[in-house]
């Protein structure tokens, strides 16, 4: 792709290096060397260098220097390997599972990246939000030293995703919370309307690479129960890329199910739930040259951590107490974490947020995992959910979410269908339009709400997964009560009237009037 035109960097010569801070760094190009403070007394000696970004420097310059110049790099380890472990991969091999058949990590140098300090990595991070320099106006690929360091820029396949909004739910917490700092991530707002584009990118860039080096990838493939081939099939459409999709048949929503077709993906409709469609698309990438885009591969996590880093660059670098995650596969949860523990140990922050997963009571083996102590897990059968993409019974990625939760202490919490149709109901009639597994979320907040876990003025971030407009039936459902033995508390039906005036008047005041009692 053509890059854009160069813009320049102006911003850190004019701006403090953060919104609590009043030092501006300075304009000159040489490394800055760092001294400790000395008495007369002392001896003169250098503490080590930490890198800061020089002002006035173009982006795509800066970008060249640190891949030249700086050496980052990742690799796949296994999945939190003993400290002796050597084994390891390149990220050009194609591997998805450790030698004993584990889940893999992508590693990253942290030695590397800690030669610059904190401040350095916010304030380089902040600088190229708003940019249209390839491929920095990316949310992904803004963070691009922390995701695939070594990628070349031209391999990238970028819709500029990322960037989502974070939104003030302010009425929603203010009038069924009593919270006056909740706010909604909503992931969805994005190129195909959901989270995994943020994974998307990176998976797909790095088969673009790998098919330049003439890889054995001829297609890439996915189970998905609906957001997954979204996203695979657009970002394969974009690089030319055919992709392959895997779909349980009659289990996802008609706008979930054209995407892939509209971006010509090769689907199959299997008479099989998602564990049936992911064991098979595991057989088929064992046999055939087609790159497995689940997230048992580990590159997608890398991608979605880059929300957990947004967050916190949404909030001026200040950490909110709590992250609300739905949970299905449970990749997600964990890249969360990922990405929280990552700005934690290179400086940018100094703790992480109590991260918690919500998941369907339909569909539920986290939770049950968690009720038991973590004891042994179990997969369950996942009944049928109006959270679709979450309905996972035995998901891939159930050490990555144990191990973030432990390490964050987590929470898991469930809502039942009845649960989470009206929250999500609810979060709708407040100026929202979310998905029913942000519904999910909401549930867990109310419920850690009431219980008094989360406090009133706990900051707390609900992460919104997928857009509304994806699963409008089931808000046509909801508020046309027809659903079998749900009572649709929230139900906002549409009001039939005659075609008169004194018709329309007399429906119209007999609102009003129950709006406005001072009206007579």
């Amino acid at each position: 792709m053509a890059a854009s035109p160069i813009f320049r960097s102006s911003f850190l010569s004019s701006q403090p290096l953060s919104h609590n801070s009043s030092t501006v760094l300075p304009t000159s190009h040489a490394p800055l060397s760092i001294r400790a403070t000395a008495t007369s007394s002392d001896p003169p000696a250098a503490a080590p260098i930490k890198h800061r970004r020089p002002a006035e420097e173009n982006i795509r310059d800066e970008a060249r220097r640190h891949t030249k110049s700086h050496n980052f790099s990742a690799k796949y380890v296994p999945f939190n390997a003993e400290p002796a472990s050597t084994e390891s991969y390149s990220l050009d091999e194609i591997v998805y599972r450790s030698r004993s058949g584990g889940l893999l990590d992508v590693q990253h140098d942290m030695e590397a990246l800690k030669k610059f300090d904190g401040e350095y990595w916010r304030s380089l991070f902040d600088s190229r939000v708003g940019k249209t320099t390839w491929p920095y106006g990316s949310g992904v690929w803004s963070k691009k030293e922390w995701v695939l360091p070594e990628i070349d820029s031209d391999d990238i396949v970028s819709a500029f995703e990322g960037n989502s909004n974070l939104f003030w739910a302010e009425r929603f917490g203010k009038q069924f919370l009593g919270m006056n700092d909740l706010w909604v991530k909503h992931c969805g707002i994005s190129h195909t309307g959901s989270f995994k584009d943020l994974g998307m990118t990176v998976l797909v860039s790095q088969v673009n690479r790998l098919r330049k080096m003439n890889r054995p990838v001829v297609g890439v493939g996915c189970a998905s129960t609906g957001d997954t081939s979204a996203a695979l099939s657009a970002y394969c459409a974009s690089a030319g890329i055919p992709s392959i999709v895997f779909l349980p048949a009659n289990r996802i929503s008609i706008a979930q199910l054209v995407q892939p077709i509209a971006n010509g993906a090769f689907v199959l409709s299997i008479d099989t739930d998602f564990d049936g469609c992911m064991q098979l698309i595991r057989e088929v990438t064992a046999e055939l040259p087609i790159y497995l885009a689940n997230s048992l591969n580990s590159l997608r996590l890398e991608g979605q951590k880059t929300a957990a880093i947004e967050i916190l660059q949404q909030f001026d670098w200040q950490v909110p107490d709590w992250v609300i995650v739905p949970g299905g596969n449970l990749g997600n949860i964990y890249a969360f974490y990922k990405g929280f523990r990552m700005c934690k140990e290179l400086g940018l922050v100094d703790r992480i947020p109590r991260l918690v997963c919500a998941q369907a009571a339909n569909a539920n083996p986290l939770y049950l995992h968690y009720k038991s102590g973590w004891k042994d897990f179990k997969p369950v059968k996942a009944g049928t959910t109006f959270a679709s993409a979450i309905q996972i019974g035995d998901p891939v990625s159930i050490d990555r979410a144990v191990y973030a939760l432990k390490n964050s202490n987590g929470i898991v919490e469930e809502a039942t269908e009845e649960e989470l149709m009206d929250a999500m109901a609810q979060a709708d009639s407040t100026g929202m339009f979310i998905c029913p597994h942000t519904g999910v979320a909401l549930t867990a907040l109310i419920k850690l709400r009431n219980s008094g876990i989360i406090g009133p003025t706990d900051r707390t971030v609900v992460v919104s997964t997928a857009h509304g407009l994806k699963f409008t039936q089931s808000k046509i459902d909801y508020h046309s009560k027809e659903i079998k033995d749900m009572a649709c508390r929230y139900a906002n039906p549409p009001v039939q009237v005659k075609a008169d005036f004194g018709s329309v008047m007399d429906v119209l005041k007999k609102y009003l009037l129950s709006k406005d009692s001072k009206m007579h």
